[in-house]
């Protein structure tokens, strides 16, 4: 599983609203995690017991840093302790420093060389299934992970060397943007990269939910009081997307194979 992204995590100023936006928004149901003393929900479409994503609410001492509400991904790390250290050792960073939770896996924030954000984890049952998510590509699922980063190229050695991602499809953006290198993952792409937008203050990962209809979810944004950053439009490959801030500010993408 080394290299595969199998957790989302919202941390939000308000985790209700939050809650109740993206089930308007994307379908997905809440219900609480029942870990003890601790405000933790998770959410996806019905019927999937494991969810799609957590939600948690954005902690003091992040909210000091000046962090806003954000989502985040996990990536599965044989190792978390190591991979960390080698995240430091070639000029990341160690935001959290490897520690567990209690039944469940060992987990870490890092940020890689050129400053985007992202965490490992470990289940404690390696050897065991996880839990069954949504369906991939299914209506709640997350689709695509997308890095906006200062060095795309650069940035995509790191993490291929160190999670055996493979190059997929690759669309040339222009001198602004260069190569969008979309990436694989034991045969199925499963994100892409590309150099960020100069407006851009730091590099970050971002994630897209699927949704039936762009255009629908889009207005579903708007309605339940997000705002819609990038109007809906078709990609390469066929896809449908759009870019979006919750009501709380925290960024997310939805994607559609449908107009």
């Amino acid at each position: 599983m080394q290299g595969q992204f199998i957790w989302y995590e919202l941390m939000t100023t308000d985790t209700d609203a939050a809650v109740k936006f993206y089930g308007d928004v994307v379908g997905w149901e809440g219900r609480d995690a029942g870990m003890p003393g601790m405000d933790y929900k998770l959410v996806g479409p019905p019927g999937v017991p494991m969810g799609a994503a957590g939600v948690m609410p954005l902690t003091e001492d992040v909210k000091a840093r000046g962090v806003p509400s954000n989502w985040t991904g996990y990536i599965h790390a044989d190792d978390v302790d190591a991979m960390a250290e080698t995240f430091k050792a070639e000029g990341g960073a160690i935001h959290r420093e490897p520690e567990d939770i209690p039944g469940i896996g060992r987990f870490a924030v890092v940020a890689d060389p050129q400053g985007a954000v992202i965490c490992l984890f470990a289940p404690d049952t390696p050897d065991e299934p996880m839990p069954e998510g949504p369906a991939p590509g299914s209506p709640g699922s997350f689709g695509w992970n997308e890095l906006h980063t200062k060095d795309a190229a650069s940035a995509f050695e790191f993490y291929a060397r160190h999670f055996g991602w493979r190059k997929d499809m690759a669309v040339d953006m222009g001198p602004d943007y260069g190569v969008y290198q979309t990436f694989a993952q034991d045969g199925r792409a499963i994100g892409g990269m590309m150099n960020k937008r100069p407006e851009m203050p730091v590099s970050c990962w971002s994630f897209y939910i699927a949704v039936p209809s762009i255009r629908a979810g889009a207005a579903k944004v708007a309605e339940n009081g997000g705002q819609v950053l990038m109007e809906p439009h078709q990609v390469p490959g066929g896809s449908w997307i759009c870019a979006a801030l919750d009501p709380q500010g925290a960024a997310f993408s939805l994607m559609s194979q449908s107009e």
